[in-house]
């Protein structure tokens, strides 16, 4: 294997290095530590490699600016994913422009037509709905793009989502474990993949184990407090009330963990909760928020590798991070509701 069959991933093996760390140093990208660029030079004369004309003179244009759109800066969990991506873009010596869509089309539009503007070497993005004329503009100039957290049918492009699926079927079987057989669902917006995603999974679940499948006992919120609330208020004012709540996201398990305590219900005991998204301080409540956890650090970071990976060129696969169930004593053995038959 010699001269132009040779390509920069065979360099990064040989130096013990990652495609994209060979990439920067073969750039002139300073932040790269000593020991890379000294194996990396190494590999290229041990292989005779001679990166492509074309490709120095487009890496010599970057700005070493990348853009992030989170879904709602408010919502701790997109605080959490912004501050992972941006701690690792800065290990890369990448600054970060940060945007909040939140949860608005248009506002995610303005955000990424300034990315456009300002020429940013790739973008992270937790995209709205089903896709925008500005979200396929950035696409269509050849901007590198990376989705986070959620995808768009028909975009092609590599992501690192959460599988949902199986911390949600956990803890509809923890819950009917504990006697519950009404579950209330709090759903997130159905223009979200995340938010189908998630009512499938809970739908498939209830219906596996033999819980109601009453379809008034799905709320459809929109990832934010105050639909967590109202969803709350929509299931306790049913006929046959729910003893158990599903949350999909932590902004909207706050909205109704706010609406349980105003009407005096005991969480864990009147009412269980539990909540898609595990916050820090979920675990400081009284009493502690059963949670669906995934590992929001862990998808900054693969986010900002697999961007670095679509800069320089590659097609890497899409990352699939797992769920699970952490069981708290807000989802306790229920007692009936007061007031209720």
């Amino acid at each position: 294997m010699t001269g132009p069959s040779i390509t920069i991933k065979d360099v990064a093996a040989l130096a013990g290095v990652s495609p994209a760390t060979a990439s920067r140093v073969l750039s002139g990208n300073p932040a790269t530590s000593p020991q890379s660029r000294q194996k990396v030079a190494a590999a290229v004369t041990e292989l005779d490699f001679h990166p492509n004309a074309q490709a120095r003179a487009l890496r010599s244009t970057r700005t070493n600016v990348i853009g992030l759109l989170v879904s709602d800066v408010r919502n701790p969990f997109f605080a959490d994913l912004a501050h992972a991506a941006e701690q690792a873009a800065l290990a890369e010596g990448l600054v970060t422009l940060l945007g909040n869509a939140n949860e608005s089309i248009p506002q995610q539009d303005r955000y990424l037509d300034t990315f456009i503007s300002q020429r940013v070497d790739g973008v992270i993005a937790a995209p709205q709905g089903e896709g925008s004329s500005s979200l396929r503009a950035l696409l269509e100039r050849d901007i590198p793009t990376v989705f986070v957290d959620r995808t768009v049918d028909g975009i092609d492009v590599p992501s690192v989502t959460t599988d949902s699926a199986s911390g949600i079927r956990q803890a509809v079987e923890h819950l009917a474990g504990q006697g519950h057989e009404r579950i209330g669902y709090i759903a997130g917006p159905q223009t979200t993949s995340t938010g189908r995603e998630r009512l499938r999974s809970f739908s498939r679940a209830v219906k596996d184990i033999g819980l109601s499948s009453d379809p008034e006992l799905t709320y459809f919120g929109d990832f934010q407090s105050a639909s967590g609330s109202a969803g709350a208020e929509h299931l306790l004012a049913l006929p046959q009330p729910p003893t158990a709540m599903l949350a999909a996201d932590s902004p909207m398990a706050v909205g109704a963990l706010a609406t349980l305590n105003r009407k005096g219900l005991r969480i864990g005991r009147d009412m269980a909760l539990v909540a898609f998204d595990d916050i820090e301080w979920f675990s400081l409540l009284d009493p502690p928020l059963t949670v669906i956890s995934h590992d929001v650090e862990a998808m900054g970071r693969i986010a900002v590798g697999l961007l670095l990976d679509v800069i320089d060129g590659h097609r890497p696969e899409s990352v699939v991070l797992p769920s699970k169930l952490i069981i708290r004593a807000s989802s306790g053995t229920p007692d009936p509701i007061p007031g209720q038959p």
